[in-house]
């Protein structure tokens, strides 16, 4: 039989109410019924593994197991070819305890300098995303949404957050900081991952 999403009260495994209203205006055609893990007060698990799918698994597996809703959870970041992938899953963690956004966007540009980095050619990364949908009965799925560009400095925009108004997505002039929320979010990375869920579970 195949799996559907529709009509189901689904929970999102996530704290950031960003995050989760994205996913509530995605899934409104659907009749879909949305709690997040914020919202119910669960604990955030800690995020051990090395992969984007790893660390998606854990948070959607204890989610789950604190519900026994159909959860879905997602895992993204930032993956700078230059450094070899990072900050990749340790995305945050270079922000800090305080999340101090511009500390880690300074953290990535010293890196790419001490490389001798100052070409766009030389500054490709990819902001990726990894989405989990775990069943009660232990059945998971995962999709992944990957967008390719390079990292620009100083930063541009006030809009979004993280490491967005240092990146420009190809085919833009633009950074994610300074697109709006709309188009943003009808290129992001986690809007190319929903996308493959949509068509997969509704």
């Amino acid at each position: 039989m195949k799996r559907t999403l529709r009509g189901e009260k689904v929970l999102i495994a996530t704290h950031n109410k960003g995050k989760l209203e994205e996913f509530r205006e995605i899934l409104a055609p659907f009749s879909v019924t949305v709690v997040s893990a914020g919202e119910l007060g669960l604990a955030e698990p800690e995020e051990t593994e090395s992969t984007f799918e790893g660390n998606a698994r854990i948070k959607a597996q204890a989610a789950m197991e604190a519900t026994g809703l159909i959860t879905i959870s997602d895992d993204s970041g930032l993956c700078v070819d230059a450094l070899d992938g990072a900050p990749g899953v340790y995305t945050a963690n270079w922000a800090g305890p305080n999340r101090d956004w511009m500390m880690a966007m300074r953290t990535v540009e010293e890196k790419l300098q001490a490389k001798g980095a100052t070409a766009a050619a030389q500054r490709t990364a990819s902001f990726m995303a990894t989405l989990c949908v775990l069943w009660p009965d232990g059945e998971e799925r995962f999709y992944v949404g990957k967008v390719p560009g390079h990292l620009s400095w100083p930063p541009r925009g006030a809009f979004g957050h993280g490491y967005d108004p240092v990146f420009v997505p190809d085919g833009e002039t633009t950074t994610y900081g300074e697109m709006s929320h709309e188009k943003k979010n009808s290129l992001s990375h986690r809007a190319r991952a929903v996308e493959k869920l949509v068509k997969d579970l509704f």
